[in-house]
């Protein structure tokens, strides 16, 4: 009697294969992280939204609101092609759809009229590039750079480099500094309307010296991954909680290499952090922010990241690109 088997292969299912085969054909992705400077304004946000969806092999893996902030984050990831002969970047989905995002966000968003509790230079704030899977920096570069030009020719915006994208790696806090980006204008801790000099104190990369008080300006830049993670205390002494900033900050002499400001938030003051995980976790970022705080007699409550971690994001990517239509 023959055993009961059957000799039938079983296939994947239709999404597995498809995200199987987008591994296989492409082994470099990107990820920019756009952040906007709005959040209340619900027409706005749905253009973005919907320049968003133009082309579903560049995906929005999450979105990041705040309405105290008055800003919004959109983690985007694509895949990018190099030249096969001299492995120079040539092709990107993201480029394009980016594009669409910030010019929907110009149409609907005038600087001049808007206010919040972050501070910000420009309609279309920052972008900032992020190399995954076997891509590298300089792939990472060389997209910032073509986005900026973008920007710069095309939007007529002026655009700042920073990181690796800038020649001598400036970081983007040494360009906002010279900016006066962090002086808030409105309240003690607000930002309010346009807040750059119509000619810039500082020349920029790409796009015109005259600034649009209607669209600002913006920062491009290329740096390894980073992730935000925000912890607040429950104080609204803005002064007291900067000087703690100071001390969890790499600039302060505090964790090396993580970034960290202090923002006015409803009911109390919020350090809001990026930090490159390979080098600082959120964990040691709490530890000493409570502990500083406690010193003070300040309380200070769980802190939360604002993004979905690097190991999760290319998965979801695969898996949003593989299904789309």
């Amino acid at each position: 009697m023959e055993p009961n088997h059957s000799n039938k292969v079983l296939s994947s299912p239709p999404a597995l294969e498809a995200k199987d085969n987008l591994s296989m054909m492409h082994s470099k992705f990107i990820c920019c992280k756009l952040y906007i400077s709005e959040s209340r304004n619900t027409m706005a946000i749905d253009a973005i939204d919907s320049a968003a969806r133009s082309d579903p092999q560049a995906a929005v893996l999450s979105k990041f609101e705040d309405c105290l902030y008055n800003r919004v984050r959109y983690t985007l990831v694509s895949y990018i092609v190099n030249d096969s002969s001299t492995d120079e970047l040539i092709y990107s989905p993201i480029r394009k759809v980016l594009m669409a995002m910030m010019e929907s966000a110009f149409s609907t968003i005038n600087l001049e009229l808007h206010s919040g509790a972050h501070p910000r230079m420009g309609v279309n704030d920052d972008l900032s590039f992020h190399p995954l899977g076997q891509a590298t920096m300089e792939d990472a570069v060389r997209l910032a750079k073509l986005v900026a030009s973008d920007i710069g020719n095309d939007l007529q915006v002026p655009v700042f480099l920073y990181a690796a994208a800038h020649p001598t790696g400036k970081s983007v806090g040494a360009i906002r500094r010279e900016l006066g980006y962090y002086r808030p204008n409105y309240m003690g801790s607000q930002w309010s309307g346009s807040m750059l000099p119509d000619v810039l104190p500082i020349s920029p990369d790409e796009g015109p010296s005259n600034v649009s008080s209607e669209r600002g300006a913006t920062t491009v830049g290329a740096t390894p991954f980073l992730e935000n993670y925000n912890v607040p205390i429950l104080s609204k002494d803005v002064a007291v909680v900067r000087r703690i900033t100071r001390s969890v900050s790499g600039r302060g002499g505090g964790l090396p290499s993580v970034q960290a400001l202090a923002l006015f938030h409803g009911d109390c003051t919020e350090i809001a952090c990026l930090l490159d995980p390979d080098h600082v976790s959120a964990y040691q970022v709490q530890t000493v922010v409570e502990q500083i705080a406690a010193d003070q007699g300040l309380e200070v409550e769980k802190g939360y990241f604002t993004d979905i971690t690097k190991d999760r994001m290319l998965d979801k990517y695969l898996k949003i690109a593989s299904t789309a239509d």
